[in-house]
């Protein structure tokens, strides 16, 4: 497994995390206990790790279909 985004944003986390999955690319996101244990500071931020044969699909797909990427 590679990471594909690493973040705070929870919203984030699970759009993508649900995008990879319904192109059939198995994602998971990972830090989930390290970062609830810290509380709310945000210190440690989660990562959504998807296979390493389909790491760069999955980062192209979260490019095209990002909501925060204006230019498409």
């Amino acid at each position: 497994m590679k990471e594909v985004l690493r973040s705070n944003d929870l919203v984030r986390l699970s759009w993508a995390e649900a995008l990879l999955n319904d192109h059939g690319i198995q994602a998971v996101v990972a830090d989930v206990h390290a970062s609830a244990v810290e509380g709310s500071i945000s210190a440690i931020p989660r990562r959504l790790m998807a296979p390493a044969a389909d790491l760069d699909r999955a980062i192209a797909l979260i490019a095209r279909h990002d909501p925060d990427n204006a230019g498409g």
